[in-house]
């Protein structure tokens, strides 16, 4: 519920519409799609409005650039934008994570929507991946199936957002991409195996046909095991989830786009795996160092009771053989970020969204 003064928003309309429709699902309901084909379109700005004047009490929102990394290569399409980004789950953010330094009113779910929404449609990405996502009903395929946007959403089995009192359901991934833009070729639900034994960690993998250029490509989401002790084990999920994609892009003759968080440093096994598989990947992100070698020094940082973590986990792999990275955009600063870290009034999540701009590669040779 957005609330302004005296009056209710247009924003509250648009929820209040799709939740008194039966939008929202019960926990066991959660795979099931919602038909939204009768909802009325939404215009963007007028979404972007109504956000800000609900976050009008709030800071501005920070301002980040994209930096151009385009290598004289001619391209006869408009770039593909994607926007990886884990959003903290609600539930995990006011109950479990102990954002010490962080204001309980600066994670009003009530904002805090409008936040996340500012951001998505500052950056208006063509391919959105989300981890963490645990108002998908309520908020987030309502609003952004009227956006244009196909909508799929994955939750974990055993989500520890249940643990928390007064929860909006399970948290998981969710994958959303233009309906304009991309056809749906094929989409896989993956529930990642470890030693053989199924894991409480998710991710969907679509396989798309770019409508203005004929080209199919496939784009995964995916959100592995948390927490220090657990290398190995997401070593052995990244490796389930590299087999899957081998099949899906038949050994990688489609092209392929893997955003996450791996809740992996660069130093493990995982970023290894995916480093030298054969689907030929490389992390987009690395393209904004100097040397085209280095991966960002954070993509999370926050403060606990333990102490503070300064983490780069969150990673947009793509197969360097078949598309080129035009642009990414730039980090947060460490003065932007703030003594007190993320998240806050400024920022909604502990995570950075990742953004970047793909081109098919024009060489055909290249492509095998």
């Amino acid at each position: 519920v957005c609330s302004m003064g005296n009056s209710t928003s247009r924003l509250y309309s648009v929820l209040a519409k799709t939740l008194s429709s039966g939008a929202v699902s019960q926990h066991q309901d959660c795979l099931e799609q919602l038909d939204s084909a009768q909802l009325d379109p939404i215009d963007p700005k007028d979404l972007l409005e109504e956000c800000q004047i609900v976050l009008q009490k709030r800071p501005p929102r920070f301002q980040r650039n994209f930096v151009n990394l385009k290598k004289n290569t001619a391209s006869n399409h408009r770039p593909i934008r994607v926007m990886q980004w884990n959003i903290l789950a609600q539930a995990l953010g006011e109950g479990k994570d102990n954002f010490v330094q962080c204001p309980m009113e600066a994670l009003k779910w009530e904002e805090r929507k409008c936040l996340i929404l500012e951001e998505i449609l500052a950056y208006k990405p063509d391919i959105l991946c989300l981890q963490e996502v645990d108002h998908y009903f309520d908020t987030f395929e309502p609003l952004l199936s009227r956006l244009g946007y196909q909508c799929t959403f994955f939750p974990k089995p055993w989500s520890p957002c249940l643990d928390v009192e007064r929860n909006n359901g399970p948290d998981g991934c969710a994958m959303f991409f233009l309906k304009e833009r991309f056809e749906l070729i094929n989409s896989a639900n993956i529930r990642l195996t470890a030693m053989k034994l199924k894991t409480n960690q998710v991710a969907i993998a679509q396989t798309l046909k770019c409508r203005e250029t004929g080209r199919l490509f496939c784009t995964a989401v995916t959100h592995l095991k948390a927490r220090t002790g657990w290398e190995r084990f997401r070593s052995a999920q990244g490796c389930d989830l590299l087999q899957n994609l081998k099949n899906i892009t038949q050994g990688a003759k489609i092209p392929l786009i893997v955003c996450g968080d791996f809740n992996a440093e660069p130093t493990e096994e995982v970023y290894r795996d995916f480093s030298n598989s054969s689907l030929n990947l490389n992390s987009a992100y690395k393209l904004l160092s100097p040397d085209g070698q280095s991966e960002p020094p954070y993509t999370t940082w926050k403060i606990r009771p333990s102490g503070e973590c300064r983490h780069t986990l969150d990673y947009i792999w793509y197969s360097q053989h078949a598309l080129n990275v035009n642009s990414a955009l730039g980090l947060l600063t460490e003065e932007q970020i703030g003594p007190n870290r993320l998240p806050s009034f400024n920022y909604p999540s502990d995570h950075l969204s990742l953004v970047c701009d793909f081109s098919f590669n024009q060489d055909p040779d290249r492509l095998l």
